[in-house]
């Protein structure tokens, strides 16, 4: 996941993956390496954070990460299974 510091927004994309039982995140401070942040938005093609990913899958927010959670594709994707 890439992240910064001080996004409520990647906060609560890390509270919702750790309810659903993901144990660790791998996040990458965009805010602390701006290399980071090119590779992101080379990735992505976004600018904002969090950008998440799950495995090669590009969720994207965590407003699309919501409401993956919400259509049931979330629990699929992190058993391995394709969305």
């Amino acid at each position: 996941m890439y992240t910064s510091a001080l996004c409520p927004f990647c906060l609560r994309a890390e509270r919702l993956l750790h309810a659903r039982g993901v144990e660790e995140i791998d996040k990458i401070r965009v805010d602390l390496d701006p290399e980071r942040r090119a590779e992101m938005m080379r990735l992505t093609g976004r600018r904002t954070v969090p950008q998440i990913f799950i495995g090669d899958y590009h969720v994207g927010g965590c407003e699309e990460l919501q409401a993956l959670d919400r259509a049931g594709g979330l629990a699929s994707l992190l058993r391995g299974q394709t969305v």
